[in-house]
């Protein structure tokens, strides 16, 4: 967990990158504001769209051919190049490469958990012998009821102390008003996964999420929230790569740091 610099958990991005390039695509692995080798005071993903320009602009200085762009990111990444395209609506940014995007809240973490964690827990035998034998701490039912109180909440509001519009809105109004390439990936075996699920099929914003036009969807068993074993990191490879050979023009790629 936490925020990795460009190299990426399990050289991720570094492989990845090799693997593009191999391709024949140009990519721009890069750090933000306060990460790996880059200056400045860390920021929080809402705030790195000024970081995620200055990169593209980077890569066409260097490149000047390159006309669009993909951005790739995991997790906050992920969340972070789309609040880039719904605030700047960049026309050089032609497809987006979502890894398990994060749109966690008290509550969605909450309705996650009760759902995929303690459902089964209450449908294990030992769970009730160790509950009657007075073996479960008061604290675990006690967490239990209060997650299941945040489950049941509402969804998510819009915030009312600053004005400000939730970040799971920002980019809910941007997945419906890209209207470039996107594919997304969800690993089977990561609650991030689950939760973006569970937060995109039931919230108003991110209404018929899965019918827009361009997208490519795939849940992969098997796979973690990094895509740590080889295999699964093969998989991703490979998909990302026919999907980049389906996007029209051939775009570069732009890495952003994850979490």
């Amino acid at each position: 967990g936490g925020p990795q610099y460009r190299v990426g958990s399990h050289r991720q991005f570094v492989l990845l990158s090799r693997a593009l390039a191999g391709a024949g695509y140009p990519v721009l692995r890069f750090d933000y504001r306060g990460m790996g080798d880059s200056t400045g005071t860390q920021r929080d993903f809402e705030v790195i769209s000024a970081d995620i320009a200055a990169a593209i602009d980077t890569l066409q200085q260097r490149l000047p051919a390159v006309k669009q762009v993909a951005l790739w990111g995991l997790c906050d990444g992920a969340s972070a190049a789309l609040l880039y395209c719904g605030a700047t609506r960049d026309p050089r940014v032609c497809g987006l490469c979502l890894l398990n995007p994060w749109v966690r809240s008290q509550a969605s973490l909450a309705r996650t958990q009760v759902r995929h964690y303690y459902r089964q827990r209450l449908m294990q035998k030992e769970f009730w012998l160790k509950l009657l034998r007075g073996r479960v701490a008061k604290s675990a039912v006690s967490g239990l009821i209060q997650k299941i109180r945040l489950a049941s909440a509402a969804p998510d509001k819009h915030r009312i102390d600053t004005g400000q519009t939730a970040f799971q809105h920002r980019m809910a109004a941007a997945w419906h008003r890209f209207d470039g390439h996107l594919l997304l990936l969800l690993s089977a075996d990561d609650y991030t996964a689950k939760e973006f699920a569970e937060y995109a099929g039931s919230d108003p914003s991110w209404k018929n999420y899965q019918n827009r036009t361009g997208l490519v969807c795939h849940e992969m068993a098997g796979a973690d929230h990094t895509f740590s074993n080889s295999a699964m990191q093969a998989a991703a490879q490979e998909l990302v790569l026919n999907w980049l050979a389906q996007c029209k023009p051939n775009p570069s790629v732009a890495y952003i740091s994850d979490p």
